[in-house]
């Protein structure tokens, strides 16, 4: 049976990459000291409320143009990659990037309307080119994992909005710690990669392996249900306007680390082949 081919380097960089991904998405469910129960305060009346304080549209205006900015930059590195052109400086630079502004953005949401956008240039050119890289070894992954990406996106929407899964605090308490769970293998994974060591079944593609990967997989898509609880709620209690940027960065980054961790799947059952 053919090994996951994906070398030591390209390995760890997307350890790391799940690592700070997870980091932010558990600061924004739980130790994010800056949002407050004063942050929500409904303080708008009448018109003045959907001018100056966040609404579900505007939230998903947000989100579509984060999106567009991220997928611009991620065709850059893409089409670098396949001319010939060395990419790995720059994921490592967008990645790093990404890093320090999510880390600002997460904490000081206020600022999210001028990072947001700084923060999916950033995260395109890391995505771009591990995306190029999956591409390079498994002709057509790349649209699979986008297409099943969208297809979990739009199948939990729905769920979400006729009820078939409901945000109770059982349920986030333990998305949570399934999320805190993932990340802590992926940082021990990262940094036994320095010494050598390589966490069992992880990267491999065994059946164990295989089933490790749809676990997290399935975590990371459940997540989306708690960003979709937290727009609705900001809207509902009338966050301030700044928020839906704030609500379209967590959700941009759940769906990259969905993306991620989907195309690292797809790459293990076709290594299997």
């Amino acid at each position: 049976m053919p090994e996951f081919q994906l070398s030591i380097t390209e390995r760890s960089i997307t350890d790391i990459s799940n690592t700070y991904e997870e980091v932010i998405v558990l600061i924004g469910r739980s130790g994010n000291p800056t949002l407050k129960d004063s942050t929500f305060e409904n303080k708008g009346y009448g018109e003045d409320r959907y001018q100056n304080y966040m609404t579900i549209n505007g939230t998903v205006n947000k989100a579509f143009i984060t999106l567009v900015i991220l997928l611009g930059s991620a065709f850059a590195t893409w089409m670098m990659f396949f001319n010939g052109q060395q990419v790995m400086p720059l994921a490592y630079g967008g990645l790093i990037v990404g890093f320090i502004l999510a880390l600002v953005i997460s904490f000081k949401p206020v600022a999210a309307p001028y990072l947001v956008p700084v923060y999916a240039v950033a995260e395109g050119l890391f995505l771009g080119a591990l995306s190029a890289t999956y591409e390079s070894l498994y002709n057509g992954i790349t649209l699979q994992a986008a297409l099943l990406t969208m297809a979990v996106f739009i199948a939990l929407l729905m769920a979400y909005k006729t009820r078939v899964i409901k945000a109770t605090e059982n349920f986030k308490l333990g998305v949570v710690a399934a999320t805190g769970g993932i990340m802590i293998m992926y940082l021990l994974s990262f940094v036994l990669g320095f010494f050598g060591i390589s966490i069992p079944y992880l990267h491999d593609n065994s059946l164990i392996g295989i089933g490790i990967s749809v676990v997290i997989v399935i975590v990371a898509a459940l997540n989306l249900v708690l960003d979709f609880d937290f727009i609705e709620g900001g809207a509902e209690r009338g966050a301030p306007k700044y928020m839906e940027w704030y609500g379209a960065f967590g959700l941009m980054v759940t769906l990259v680390w969905l993306y991620i961790e989907i195309i690292r799947l797809l790459g293990k059952l076709r290594s299997r082949d």
